[in-house]
Formats: C-alpha cells, structure tokens, sequence
C-alpha cells in the first residue's frame, strides 16, 4: 500500500469513528439537565397552539413530518406510524431516553412503573399505529424513533 491510499484509509476509518460515536450518542449534547439542544432545526408554527388542540407528526419512510413542532404546555402531540417500519418514539439521547424525565429506558419502561408518564412509547407501533404525549413540562425535547434511531424531531413547549 503506497503512502497516499495509507492517508486515506486512515482517513475514512477516523470518519467512521466519529460518526458511529455521533450516532451512539444522541447527536447532539443536553443543553441543560431538563433541555436538548436542537441544532439548526426551525421549529414549524402551528395554526391552533391552544392547549386543547392535538398536534399531528406524521412517521414517513422518509422521517418525522413536520420534524419539529411548537405546542404549548399541556398540549398533546399523536405521532402515527405512516411507513413500513416500526416507529418507537422516544425522548433523546438514544439509546437511554433520558432527555423529558431523567429516568432511563430500563426505568420508566419496566414493568409495574408508577411515575411521571415518560415521553417514550415503551414499545414499537407497527404501520397506522399510534403514540400520543401530553407535553407538561417547557422546553426543547429532542425525540427519536428507537427503532430506526437516525430518524429525529424535536418539541418546542412554551407556556
């Protein structure tokens, strides 16, 4: 192997890494304990913020859609399974979905678990499958889907 494929192939191991260590760990860091931060994400405006008004993210073979959504406190969002995969919503970082309440998957996804609802659906929805959360605490709540995990969104809740 002469010196240039060497730099090269050293240099697509290097990316490799980095990118396996991105993806293990939820893209991006906390912002803060209670908060994630969203990147470059435009959050899209929704026509009825009350706080009755559900708010529909569509599951897609393509992602989330709209991948990010404003909702006030105490409004509802129902993401429905419109792909042929599996759709596992789930608070970030993946894979612990720590993110919305600081309990970890292995917690609040156990058996006989009596606290605070957790922004994870705990399982997988198959195609036309359902998960709603009722969004009581403000900030930016990253999510993914467990199942296929490079599928994002976020939650934008204000008062």
């Amino acid at each position: 192997m002469n010196s240039n494929t060497s730099w090269i192939v050293g240099f697509v191991i290097v990316i490799v890494v980095l990118a396996g260590a991105w993806y293990f760990w939820g893209g991006a860091a906390p912002a803060s304990p209670n908060t994630q931060a969203t990147g470059s994400s435009v959050p899209a405006p929704n026509t009825d913020t009350s706080a009755s008004a559900p708010v529909a993210v569509s599951y897609t073979d393509s992602g989330f859609s709209p991948a990010s959504v404003t909702v006030r406190k105490g409004q509802r969002v129902t993401f429905t399974n419109n792909s042929s995969k599996d759709m596992w919503v789930a608070t970030g970082p993946h894979p612990a979905h720590s993110g919305y309440d600081n309990t970890d998957r292995s917690t609040h996804c156990a058996a006989g678990y009596a606290g605070a609802a957790p922004f994870d659906e705990c399982t997988a929805a198959q195609a036309g499958g359902t998960f709603t959360f009722t969004f009581e605490k403000t900030g930016t709540w990253n999510y993914h889907n467990h199942a296929v995990a490079a599928d994002r969104g976020s939650v934008v809740v204000t008062e």
